[in-house]
């Protein structure tokens, strides 16, 4: 590097310096995308802030699966690890919400302090609104479940069901013989009061895969202590499970997004294109306050696409600056 001495001598003149208080990137969320993002930012010796309220969607789940080296390991432990690493990087890690992102990127904490950014990358994630039955937020992440791929394999062989709370409950029941071949198909809601219905068709293709259906509403989870072990109809019999299937609603946590004019597409969902980048210039969204199904390891992937993509784009940008001072003089030649 060359001192500022060493350029008086050579006629030189000192290259601008850089503002220090304002970050490169500011990560809204420490989840997966969040830190992993910031893993390859602080790596690319970026000054990374993440921001985080420490709500992650997992925290009732005991243990993550197919995540290559991390399979079994808690979602808890993972963050400790993650934060670790990415502080050795020089990444400034803030337990904090935040309420604002203002233009030019102020970012307001909640309690009025604020940063300042270049760029700003949004993994928020989203929050499940549980069916409103009694058992279910009780055993949530637990032995009620909603993804068969995140925890079908810990309850195989085990006497499985699905409540019908959502439209894309005979998916599920499609897809659980895999895992257990006593599995119970609990209609519930699905008579058109929420806006579905189970056809002929899927009926048909449920009791080929040997799916037993069972009409009627469901007016309760039975635990007994700290276990699931079967589902009560209205009309009072209970059928015994051990695990039960349901659909959450999911709501991304994208306030900050919106309040930033991100564009959206049909479904209310924030629009990205394959690396993460919003439709707003500077804005990157990634994991599941941008895709609904990303899992833990699709989540870190997106967030270490977008973080390439965010430093090419502050590449771009400095080199554009660089060219506009040797253009006027003001720049230091490399050497």
């Amino acid at each position: 590097m060359l001192t500022a001495e060493v350029m008086a001598m050579d006629g030189l003149k000192e290259a601008p310096v850089v503002d220090e208080s304002i970050y490169d990137v500011v990560v809204v969320g420490g989840g997966a995308a969040g830190l992993n993002a910031a893993l390859v930012l602080g790596r690319a010796r970026r000054r990374v802030a993440v921001i985080d309220a420490g709500e992650p969607r997992n925290a009732p789940a005991a243990h993550m699966q197919g995540f290559l080296s991390r399979d079994g390991m808690s979602p808890a432990a993972l963050l400790e690890v993650g934060r670790a690493e990415v502080a050795g990087y020089g990444v400034d890690l803030i337990d904090a919400r935040v309420e604002h992102i203002g233009p030019g990127f102020s970012v307001r904490l909640e309690g009025g302090a604020a940063v300042a950014a270049r760029r700003v990358l949004v993994a928020s994630g989203l929050r499940d609104e549980l069916p409103d039955l009694p058992g279910v937020a009780a055993r949530w992440g637990r032995d009620v479940l909603h993804c068969p791929y995140c925890h079908g394999y810990e309850v195989r062989d085990r006497p499985l069901g699905v409540v019908a709370t959502g439209p894309g409950a005979v998916h599920q029941a499609l897809l659980l013989p895999e895992w257990s071949q006593d599995v119970v198909f609990f209609t519930h809601e699905a008579h058109g009061a929420r806006g579905f219905a189970v056809g002929e068709d899927e009926r048909r293709q449920l009791t080929a895969r040997g799916v037993r259906i069972v009409e009627g509403a469901v007016k309760q989870l039975v635990l007994a202590g700290d276990q699931l072990v079967g589902v009560e109809l209205a009309e009072g019999q209970v059928v015994r499970r051990e695990a039960v299937f349901v659909q959450s609603r999911m709501v991304p946590r994208d306030t900050l997004l919106i309040a930033l004019g991100c564009a959206v597409d049909d479904d209310g969902w924030v629009i990205t294109d394959g690396a993460g980048r919003t439709s707003v210039h500077g804005v990157w969204a990634v994991g599941n306050v941008a895709d609904r199904k990303a899992q833990v390891v699709t989540a870190a992937g997106m967030g270490s696409a977008a973080a390439i993509a965010v430093h090419q784009d502050l590449v771009a940008e400095d080199t554009q600056r660089a060219v506009e001072s040797l253009r006027a003089g003001t720049a230091v030649p490399a050497v």
